[in-house]
Protein backbone atom coordinates (compact mmCIF):
# COMPACT_ATOMS: atom_id res chain seq x y z
CA UNK A 1 0.00 0.00 0.00
CA UNK A 2 1.15 3.52 -1.06
CA UNK A 3 1.71 6.05 1.46
CA UNK A 4 -0.79 8.17 0.26
CA UNK A 5 -3.25 5.68 1.11
CA UNK A 6 -2.62 4.93 4.50
CA UNK A 7 -4.65 6.54 7.44
CA UNK A 8 -3.27 8.61 10.25
CA UNK A 9 -4.45 7.28 14.01
CA UNK A 10 -4.39 11.11 14.37
CA UNK A 11 -7.26 11.37 12.41
CA UNK A 12 -9.47 8.93 13.62
CA UNK A 13 -12.77 9.67 14.82
CA UNK A 14 -12.46 13.20 13.21
CA UNK A 15 -16.01 13.10 12.63
CA UNK A 16 -16.67 13.96 16.09
CA UNK A 17 -14.07 16.81 16.59
CA UNK A 18 -15.73 20.31 16.45
CA UNK A 19 -16.07 22.55 13.38
CA UNK A 20 -13.04 24.57 14.65
CA UNK A 21 -10.78 21.75 15.59
CA UNK A 22 -11.48 20.24 12.08
CA UNK A 23 -11.06 23.78 10.11
CA UNK A 24 -7.53 24.06 11.99
CA UNK A 25 -6.93 20.50 11.13
CA UNK A 26 -7.64 20.66 7.60
CA UNK A 27 -5.45 24.02 7.26
CA UNK A 28 -2.87 22.56 8.85
CA UNK A 29 -2.45 19.51 6.51
CA UNK A 30 -2.50 21.79 4.02
CA UNK A 31 0.52 23.59 4.81
CA UNK A 32 2.12 20.56 5.36
CA UNK A 33 1.89 19.85 1.46
CA UNK A 34 3.30 22.88 0.83
CA UNK A 35 6.49 22.00 2.80
CA UNK A 36 6.15 18.70 1.39
CA UNK A 37 6.81 20.10 -1.76
CA UNK A 38 9.54 22.23 -0.64
CA UNK A 39 12.05 19.13 -0.40
CA UNK A 40 12.16 18.41 -3.83
CA UNK A 41 13.89 22.33 -4.48
CA UNK A 42 16.82 20.36 -6.03
CA UNK A 43 15.20 18.53 -8.51
CA UNK A 44 13.25 21.09 -9.29
CA UNK A 45 15.85 23.36 -10.72
CA UNK A 46 16.95 20.29 -12.32
CA UNK A 47 13.44 20.13 -14.28
CA UNK A 48 13.29 23.63 -15.42
CA UNK A 49 17.41 23.44 -16.51
CA UNK A 50 16.27 20.28 -18.50
CA UNK A 51 13.11 21.35 -19.62
CA UNK A 52 14.09 24.89 -20.90
CA UNK A 53 16.67 22.95 -23.10
CA UNK A 54 14.18 20.74 -24.94
CA UNK A 55 11.60 23.32 -25.22
CA UNK A 56 14.13 25.44 -26.55
CA UNK A 57 14.51 23.51 -29.52
CA UNK A 58 11.04 23.50 -30.38
CA UNK A 59 9.83 21.08 -28.31
CA UNK A 60 6.57 20.35 -26.58
CA UNK A 61 4.77 19.94 -22.56
CA UNK A 62 2.60 16.83 -22.38
CA UNK A 63 0.76 16.22 -19.47
CA UNK A 64 0.12 12.19 -18.57
CA UNK A 65 -2.34 11.77 -15.40
CA UNK A 66 -5.51 10.09 -14.07
CA UNK A 67 -8.23 11.24 -11.40
CA UNK A 68 -7.08 14.25 -9.22
CA UNK A 69 -3.39 14.04 -10.78
CA UNK A 70 -4.46 14.24 -14.35
CA UNK A 71 -6.92 16.76 -13.37
CA UNK A 72 -4.52 19.11 -12.02
CA UNK A 73 -1.83 18.35 -15.16
CA UNK A 74 -4.87 19.51 -17.77
CA UNK A 75 -5.18 22.73 -15.17
CA UNK A 76 -1.33 23.26 -15.81
CA UNK A 77 -1.40 22.80 -19.63
CA UNK A 78 -4.10 24.85 -20.09
CA UNK A 79 -3.19 28.35 -18.35
CA UNK A 80 0.15 28.61 -20.26
CA UNK A 81 -1.32 29.71 -23.45
CA UNK A 82 -3.26 32.39 -22.07
CA UNK A 83 -0.57 33.67 -19.80
CA UNK A 84 2.18 32.87 -21.57
CA UNK A 85 0.83 33.20 -25.07
CA UNK A 86 2.78 29.58 -25.01
CA UNK A 87 1.19 27.90 -28.22
CA UNK A 88 -1.86 25.56 -27.26
CA UNK A 89 -0.31 22.29 -29.85
CA UNK A 90 3.08 22.58 -27.23
CA UNK A 91 1.15 22.15 -24.13
CA UNK A 92 -1.00 18.82 -24.50
CA UNK A 93 -2.63 17.56 -20.98
CA UNK A 94 -3.55 12.86 -21.67
CA UNK A 95 -6.08 12.03 -19.36
CA UNK A 96 -6.46 8.43 -18.27
CA UNK A 97 -10.24 8.08 -19.70
CA UNK A 98 -9.96 11.17 -22.43
CA UNK A 99 -11.33 14.28 -22.36
CA UNK A 100 -14.09 13.55 -20.48
CA UNK A 101 -12.63 12.44 -17.70
CA UNK A 102 -11.75 15.64 -16.85
CA UNK A 103 -15.38 16.03 -16.03
CA UNK A 104 -16.64 12.70 -14.81
CA UNK A 105 -14.81 9.68 -13.37
CA UNK A 106 -14.13 6.95 -15.56
CA UNK A 107 -13.53 4.12 -13.87
CA UNK A 108 -11.07 2.08 -14.50
CA UNK A 109 -9.43 4.17 -16.57
CA UNK A 110 -6.39 4.72 -15.10
CA UNK A 111 -5.46 0.98 -15.14
CA UNK A 112 -4.38 1.08 -19.12
CA UNK A 113 -1.42 -0.12 -20.15
CA UNK A 114 -1.53 0.75 -24.01
CA UNK A 115 -3.86 3.97 -23.98
CA UNK A 116 -1.01 6.58 -22.90
CA UNK A 117 1.31 5.00 -25.32
CA UNK A 118 -0.87 5.10 -28.22
CA UNK A 119 -1.52 8.31 -27.49
CA UNK A 120 2.40 9.32 -27.31
CA UNK A 121 2.59 7.46 -30.57
CA UNK A 122 -0.21 9.17 -32.33
CA UNK A 123 1.17 12.96 -31.20
CA UNK A 124 4.60 11.79 -33.00
CA UNK A 125 6.74 11.90 -29.83
CA UNK A 126 10.03 13.18 -30.31
CA UNK A 127 13.46 14.21 -28.27
CA UNK A 128 12.34 17.56 -27.80
CA UNK A 129 9.40 16.27 -26.03
CA UNK A 130 9.07 16.85 -22.48
CA UNK A 131 6.47 14.38 -20.87
CA UNK A 132 5.56 14.93 -16.85
CA UNK A 133 3.52 11.63 -15.54
CA UNK A 134 1.64 12.91 -12.33
CA UNK A 135 0.66 10.36 -9.85
CA UNK A 136 0.32 10.63 -6.08
CA UNK A 137 0.28 6.62 -5.62
CA UNK A 138 3.11 6.48 -7.65
CA UNK A 139 1.99 3.19 -9.37
CA UNK A 140 -0.81 4.11 -11.73
CA UNK A 141 -0.31 2.13 -14.65
CA UNK A 142 -1.12 4.70 -17.73
CA UNK A 143 1.43 6.98 -16.29
CA UNK A 144 4.37 4.59 -15.41
CA UNK A 145 3.04 2.96 -19.36
CA UNK A 146 2.92 6.48 -21.19
CA UNK A 147 6.51 7.22 -19.44
CA UNK A 148 8.41 4.02 -20.37
CA UNK A 149 7.01 4.73 -24.11
CA UNK A 150 8.44 8.45 -23.96
CA UNK A 151 11.91 7.11 -22.13
CA UNK A 152 12.42 4.79 -25.02
CA UNK A 153 11.57 7.04 -27.84
CA UNK A 154 14.33 10.16 -26.38
CA UNK A 155 11.76 12.38 -24.83
CA UNK A 156 12.63 13.74 -21.66
CA UNK A 157 10.26 12.21 -18.62
CA UNK A 158 9.57 13.97 -15.89
CA UNK A 159 7.50 12.80 -12.90
CA UNK A 160 5.90 14.47 -9.89
CA UNK A 161 4.59 12.12 -7.14
CA UNK A 162 3.89 11.94 -3.40
CA UNK A 163 5.46 8.13 -2.80
CA UNK A 164 9.03 7.95 -2.62
CA UNK A 165 8.69 3.95 -2.13
CA UNK A 166 6.87 3.43 -5.83
CA UNK A 167 7.83 2.67 -9.26
CA UNK A 168 7.15 6.31 -10.78
CA UNK A 169 10.17 8.01 -8.75
CA UNK A 170 12.97 5.75 -10.59
CA UNK A 171 10.80 5.50 -13.97
CA UNK A 172 11.42 9.33 -14.93
CA UNK A 173 14.71 10.93 -15.93
CA UNK A 174 13.76 13.25 -12.94
CA UNK A 175 11.72 12.73 -10.04
CA UNK A 176 9.93 15.77 -8.07
CA UNK A 177 8.97 13.92 -5.07
CA UNK A 178 7.04 15.41 -1.95
CA UNK A 179 5.93 12.98 0.66
CA UNK A 180 3.45 13.93 2.08
CA UNK A 181 2.33 10.57 3.71
CA UNK A 182 -1.18 10.02 4.79
CA UNK A 183 -3.97 11.93 4.27
CA UNK A 184 -6.72 13.17 6.94
CA UNK A 185 -9.10 11.37 4.89
CA UNK A 186 -7.30 7.88 4.15
CA UNK A 187 -6.41 8.01 0.60
CA UNK A 188 -8.35 11.03 -0.40
CA UNK A 189 -5.20 12.58 -2.41
CA UNK A 190 -6.97 15.32 -3.21
CA UNK A 191 -5.98 16.71 -0.42
CA UNK A 192 -2.03 16.82 0.84
CA UNK A 193 -0.91 15.36 -2.24
CA UNK A 194 -2.75 17.47 -4.89
CA UNK A 195 -1.79 20.55 -3.23
CA UNK A 196 1.94 19.34 -3.09
CA UNK A 197 1.79 18.50 -6.81
CA UNK A 198 -0.43 21.84 -7.97
CA UNK A 199 2.86 23.48 -5.73
CA UNK A 200 5.04 21.55 -8.08
CA UNK A 201 3.61 21.65 -11.61
CA UNK A 202 3.31 25.65 -11.08
CA UNK A 203 6.76 26.02 -9.91
CA UNK A 204 7.92 24.09 -12.66
CA UNK A 205 6.05 25.38 -15.49
CA UNK A 206 6.50 29.21 -14.56
CA UNK A 207 10.24 27.92 -14.20
CA UNK A 208 10.54 27.11 -17.38
CA UNK A 209 8.99 29.82 -18.91
CA UNK A 210 11.18 32.42 -16.86
CA UNK A 211 14.39 30.61 -18.07
CA UNK A 212 12.89 30.53 -22.18
CA UNK A 213 12.53 34.21 -21.16
CA UNK A 214 9.01 34.95 -21.40
CA UNK A 215 9.23 36.76 -18.16
CA UNK A 216 10.42 40.30 -17.88
CA UNK A 217 11.33 41.96 -15.10
CA UNK A 218 8.76 39.97 -13.16
CA UNK A 219 6.20 40.76 -15.56
CA UNK A 220 4.10 38.65 -17.65
CA UNK A 221 4.68 40.43 -20.75
CA UNK A 222 3.95 37.20 -23.04
CA UNK A 223 0.12 37.67 -21.66
CA UNK A 224 -2.94 38.22 -24.02
CA UNK A 225 -4.95 41.15 -22.90
CA UNK A 226 -8.43 38.98 -24.05
CA UNK A 227 -10.79 40.76 -21.37
CA UNK A 228 -11.13 43.85 -19.56
CA UNK A 229 -9.00 43.12 -16.63
CA UNK A 230 -6.44 41.84 -18.39
CA UNK A 231 -6.54 44.92 -20.67
CA UNK A 232 -6.04 46.68 -17.38
CA UNK A 233 -3.10 45.19 -16.51
CA UNK A 234 -1.31 45.37 -19.72
CA UNK A 235 -1.89 49.09 -20.07
CA UNK A 236 -0.33 49.39 -16.55
CA UNK A 237 2.12 46.45 -17.15
CA UNK A 238 3.43 48.91 -20.52
CA UNK A 239 3.37 51.90 -18.21
CA UNK A 240 5.32 50.70 -15.89
CA UNK A 241 8.05 49.19 -18.28
CA UNK A 242 8.61 52.18 -20.22
CA UNK A 243 7.81 55.12 -17.54
CA UNK A 244 4.83 56.37 -19.86
CA UNK A 245 1.66 57.78 -18.74
CA UNK A 246 -1.37 54.78 -18.74
CA UNK A 247 -2.96 56.95 -21.51
CA UNK A 248 0.39 56.88 -23.69
CA UNK A 249 1.02 53.33 -22.51
CA UNK A 250 -2.56 52.25 -23.81
CA UNK A 251 -2.30 54.07 -27.20
CA UNK A 252 1.13 52.41 -27.93
CA UNK A 253 -0.92 48.97 -26.67
CA UNK A 254 -4.09 49.63 -29.19
CA UNK A 255 -1.77 50.42 -32.08
CA UNK A 256 1.46 47.56 -31.10
CA UNK A 257 -1.38 45.10 -30.27
CA UNK A 258 0.86 43.36 -27.61
CA UNK A 259 2.61 44.56 -24.77
CA UNK A 260 5.71 43.42 -26.10
CA UNK A 261 5.73 45.88 -29.41
CA UNK A 262 4.14 48.27 -26.82
CA UNK A 263 7.34 48.56 -25.08
CA UNK A 264 9.71 48.38 -27.61
CA UNK A 265 7.85 50.98 -29.43
CA UNK A 266 7.81 53.60 -26.28
CA UNK A 267 11.44 52.10 -25.23
CA UNK A 268 12.87 52.86 -28.50
CA UNK A 269 10.67 55.03 -30.11
CA UNK A 270 9.31 53.16 -33.27
CA UNK A 271 6.49 52.50 -34.92
CA UNK A 272 4.93 49.22 -34.39
CA UNK A 273 5.77 47.28 -37.75
CA UNK A 274 9.86 48.11 -36.40
CA UNK A 275 9.11 47.11 -33.39
CA UNK A 276 8.16 43.82 -34.96
CA UNK A 277 10.93 43.41 -36.50
CA UNK A 278 12.93 44.15 -34.03
CA UNK A 279 11.22 41.44 -31.82
CA UNK A 280 11.75 38.64 -34.33
CA UNK A 281 15.13 39.50 -35.17
CA UNK A 282 15.42 38.85 -31.31
CA UNK A 283 13.13 35.07 -31.28
CA UNK A 284 10.40 37.40 -29.79
CA UNK A 285 12.23 37.81 -26.24
CA UNK A 286 11.54 41.27 -24.91
CA UNK A 287 14.73 41.64 -22.85
CA UNK A 288 16.81 40.70 -25.82
CA UNK A 289 14.99 43.09 -28.53
CA UNK A 290 15.88 45.89 -25.73
CA UNK A 291 19.29 45.30 -25.93
CA UNK A 292 19.78 44.91 -29.39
Amino acid sequence: MSSTEQAAARFAGIEDWSSDDLASALLETQLAAVAAAGAAKGALAQAIDACAERLGRGGRLIYLGAGTSGRLAALDAAELPPTFDWPYERAVALMAGGAGALIKAVEGAEDSLTEAPEALATLGLAPEDVVIGVAASGRTPFVLAGLAFARNQGALTLAITNAPEAALATAAEIALVAETGAEIIAGSTRMKAGTAQKVLLNCLSTGVMIRLGYVYRGRMVEMRPTNVKLHARAVAMVAELTGESREVAARALETGGTIKRAVVMLTLGMDAAAAEERLQESGGLLARALKA
